[in-house]
């Protein structure tokens, strides 16, 4: 019998869909349009948001790309995908899903010359999002739009480590993870579990925005591609209403739209 979703996503801070939630139809299409902005090619004449990466720089460092869904179309379908939204709705018990931000992330392979720079830090992501208010219900939908396999650096979750608290010390781009994690004030009394988010293409996982995540080298033969798409609940609120930063867009559907919506799913 397989445990509930949302009982796992509860007990650990995150969850690890183990098949292709999206289709080959939906993924291709948004593979050819990440390389297209990772080009600086922008089929909706829009770019997207000031980025650590730009198109000309380093090919073998993290590329990381701000809102690249408001840039090229098919990244937004695969956005709006009713499948991705549904699960994302089972999995955290939410009524009403806002997708806030996307980033697009791209990790070379160690294979085409990448060495430096490739590592994601352990972190919180709530330690970057102080344009939210304390409490608010905050998640990631982190979808694979290559395989995912145990060499190619997957994204590694600390169990439990939702419960932790906001600690001190996240670095995204932190390269050396066990100095990371040793620079980290940890809770008296606590085990550190670490769980592997392998996926085929087209995979997801879910996690909340105080579980503690990073991610080493890809050493597989090819790039590992992925979008971390930021979304939110209804029992979430910017700091003093204020429309700035990461809330600059909450209110535009063409760049933020509400993917779930348990009450006009109901009125249908």
């Amino acid at each position: 019998m397989r445990t509930d979703p949302n009982a796992l996503y509860q007990r650990d801070g995150f969850y690890i869909h183990d098949q292709a939630v999206l289709s080959p139809e939906v993924v291709d299409p948004a593979v050819v349009g990440m390389d297209a902005v990772r080009g600086g090619e922008y089929d909706t004449g829009v770019p997207p948001r000031a980025s650590a990466w730009s198109p000309g720089d380093d090919e073998t460092l993290l590329c990381k790309i701000e809102k690249p869904q408001i840039a090229n179309r098919a990244i937004m379908e695969l956005i709006l995908d009713p499948a991705l939204a549904a699960l994302a709705a089972k999995v955290t018990g939410a009524k009403w899903i806002q997708v806030w931000w996307v980033q697009l992330l791209y990790k070379p392979s160690n294979a085409a010359g990448a060495t430096n720079g490739v590592n994601v830090g352990w972190h919180q992501d709530r330690n970057y999002w102080g344009a939210w208010e304390e409490g608010s219900e905050l998640f990631t939908a982190w979808v694979g739009l290559s395989e995912v396999g145990t060499d190619a650096g997957p994204m590694k979750f600390v169990e439990g480590s939702h419960r932790w608290g906001l600690l001190q010390g996240s670095d995204f781009f932190g390269q050396d993870l066990d100095g990371v994690k040793s620079e980290m004030s940890l809770p008296d009394g606590v085990g550190w579990k670490e769980a592997s988010a392998t996926m085929p293409k087209g995979g997801v996982s879910f996690h909340d925005c105080l579980t503690l995540h990073g991610s080493g080298a890809n050493v597989s033969a090819g790039p590992r591609r992925s979008l971390a798409i930021h979304m939110r609940t209804d029992q979430s609120r910017p700091v003093d209403h204020k429309r700035a930063g990461l809330t600059a867009y909450i209110d535009d559907p063409d760049y933020c739209p509400v993917v779930w919506n348990k009450s006009t799913l109901y009125d249908k």
